[in-house]
């Protein structure tokens, strides 16, 4: 078996890890890279082998750094089926049309108004081509092996994280290799615990807080606080959020913020056309979270879901509190730019990240104190109150992830960090290291082992 790593080195993004086995070949997730421009631009790039000669792929989750480069893979030539769980399906159907539309937008906004280089301006891809991209899934259960290649056999395991995230643990001649996917909290407001660790031989290990504890705190109080601050002075504050699994717990939230009577009473908008939907995928898939159906409910009514365009483009002339959640969650694309542009510049509003923000990204240029970002090719001022929490972090955190390894049954033979910034990967690195004595390594992009 030969490993190579198409993605998620030096960067939360892009994740692809392309096995080779008796001349067949399996991907094991296929994401988009996202933040810097280096890194984008290699989403434009000739993929690095014939997607016509990739025979299957295999998803963790539904998230686009790790599902999002699927419609251009089919586009390319790739004709083989791709394996999801269930929930990992429904969200994908949700989201790569939501993120075909919104690069068509974007193509679209910038022809309209020439801040593009390229004349003119396209998109990666398009809805329709999502759409084409989802006739190509197969859904898989949890704890269920099947062979997405002759002589290779998968089985999903619980990660937490996000609904129908999984690990994938692959064998084949008695050997076995383990991918961590994206690994939740034993804490989290909405998702399970991640399950421990079956033995593996080699491990691919996620480190996107590989460097760092969550801190400490409620995020109940933290956001009541910000919310209330806010309000105060007459702003808006805008909350850039992942359209699915972030927004939810931030509903969840305001309801029962609400419910407490802890928070002013302003109206809260989600302008994300997908949340209904995808609540309506929550309510489905009972097992896999922590609320009843008729919580999922409560949640749902905490917000005014914006549908339309005109609505959403309504929501940048507000003159009075409220609040807007709005994706995408690290400002990289997507409505909430559009409020950001409106309501930045202004010191009495407010913009709270409620997430990990990638090198490269808006918010992590916001968070690290850009007086000015660009945004439709115009630099706009960034004189509004910030607020970082990660306490909502979704990804298990620097001791989290220690534990999650250390409940391996039996010491791998290589350990793999990737999916991190390269702090948070050689830390994490270090660490197993110092900790457990294994051999462990931080893979560069386009790496490749003999398992």
């Amino acid at each position: 078996m030969k490993l190579t790593f198409l993605g998620g080195t030096g960067t939360v993004t892009g994740s692809k890890y392309l096995l080779e086995h008796e001349g067949r070949r399996l991907l094991v997730d296929c994401g988009l890279f996202q933040g810097l421009k280096q890194l984008r631009l290699r989403n434009w790039d000739s993929f690095p082998v014939l997607p016509s000669s990739i025979d299957a792929v295999v998803l963790t989750h539904a998230h686009l750094d790790h599902s999002g480069y699927l419609p251009r893979l089919v586009r390319q030539g790739f004709r083989g089926r791709i394996h999801a769980t269930p929930g990992t399906r429904a969200l994908c159907s949700l989201l790569l049309a939501d993120s075909g539309r919104l690069l068509e937008e974007e193509a679209d906004y910038a022809n309209r108004h020439g801040f593009s280089k390229h004349q003119p301006a396209l998109p990666l891809y398009t809805e329709q081509a999502a759409r084409e991209a989802m006739e190509h899934f197969s859904t898989r259960d949890f704890d269920r092996g099947f062979e997405p290649i002759p002589g290779v056999r998968v089985v999903y395991r619980r990660a937490g994280h996000l609904l129908g995230a999984a690990s994938v643990r692959v064998e084949w001649d008695g050997r076995s290799l383990l991918f961590s996917g994206d690994l939740g909290r034993g804490n989290d407001l909405l998702m399970r615990p991640p399950e421990a660790p079956e033995a593996a031989d080699w491990v691919v290990m996620e480190s996107t807080y590989g460097d760092r504890p969550h801190a400490a705190g409620d995020a109940m109080v933290a956001i009541a606080e910000v919310i209330n601050r806010t309000a105060s002075r007459g702003g808006v504050l805008v909350v850039p959020a992942f359209a699915v699994g972030r927004a939810q717990t931030l509903m969840w939230i305001v309801a029962e913020l609400r419910r407490q009577r802890r928070i002013a009473n302003v109206p809260v908008y989600l302008n994300s056309p997908m949340a209904a939907e995808a609540t309506r995928i929550y309510v489905d898939h009972p097992g896999e979270h922590r609320l009843g159906a008729g919580e999922c409910q409560v949640m749902a009514r905490a917000a005014h879901i914006v549908d339309s365009v005109e609505e959403s483009k309504r929501l940048n002339l507000l003159s009075e509190p409220a609040v807007i959640i709005s994706a995408s969650g690290m400002a990289s694309g997507g409505r909430v730019l559009h409020h950001l542009k409106a309501y930045a510049p202004d010191p009495k509003n407010g913009i709270l990240f409620v997430g990990f923000q990638a090198a490269g990204t808006r918010g992590a240029a916001m968070l690290a104190g850009a007086p000015t970002v660009k945004i439709h090719g115009e630099q706009v001022p960034v004189r509004a109150e910030l607020t970082h929490l990660d306490v909502l972090s979704a990804h298990a955190d620097r001791d989290e992830l220690l534990a999650w390894a250390g409940a391996l049954p039996a010491a791998p033979r290589q350990i793999f960090v990737t999916h991190g910034e390269p702090v948070a990967a050689d830390a994490l690195r270090q660490a197993i290291e110092e900790r457990h004595h294994w051999p462990c390594t931080v893979p560069e992009y386009r790496d490749t082992v003999n398992l």
